[in-house]
C-alpha cells in the first residue's frame, strides 16, 4: 500500500484529498502544518508528500527544502492558492514535481500522484 502524506493548514481540504485518496487505496496521514508534517516524516517516510505553499510557523517551501535535503527521494507536490506565481517558481526549483492551484481538479491531483509514484516503482 503506497503512503501519502497531506499537508494543509484547511482542515476541509485536507479531509477531501484524506477521503479521495483512501478510496483509491492509500494510506493518507494529515499535518496541518510544516511542523507536523516534518515530524511524520521523521517518523514514517511517506511514498509522496502533498504540501500547501501558504502555511502559519513553517511554510511550504522551507518544509519543501528541508524535505529535498533530508529526503531528496521523496516526490513532493505542491498546492497553492491562485497568483503566487513567485512561490510556484521557487518551489520547482527546489525539487518540487509539480503544483496545482487552489481550487484544484482533486482528479488531476490523484492522477498526478498515481503518474509520479509509478515512474518511481
Amino acid at each position: 500500500m503506497k503512503s501519502l502524506l497531506i499537508v494543509d493548514d484547511q482542515a476541509g481540504i485536507r479531509l477531501l484529498l484524506n477521503e479521495v485518496f483512501t478510496k483509491e487505496g492509500f494510506e493518507a496521514r494529515l499535518a496541518a502544518n510544516g511542523a507536523e508534517a516534518l515530524q511524520s516524516v521523521t517518523e514514517k517516510e511517506p511514498d509522496c508528500v502533498l504540501l500547501d505553499m501558504k502555511m502559519p510557523g513553517i511554510d511550504g517551501v522551507e518544509v519543501l527544502k528541508r524535505l529535498k535535503k533530508d529526503w531528496p527521494h521523496i516526490p513532493v507536490i505542491m498546492m497553492t492558492a491562485y497568483g503566487e506565481v513567485e512561490l510556484t517558481e521557487e518551489a520547482i526549483e527546489n525539487g518540487a514535481e509539480r503544483y496545482f492551484t487552489k481550487p484544484f481538479n482533486i482528479y488531476e491531483v490523484r492522477d498526478a500522484v498515481k503518474e509520479i509514484l509509478l515512474h518511481r516503482e
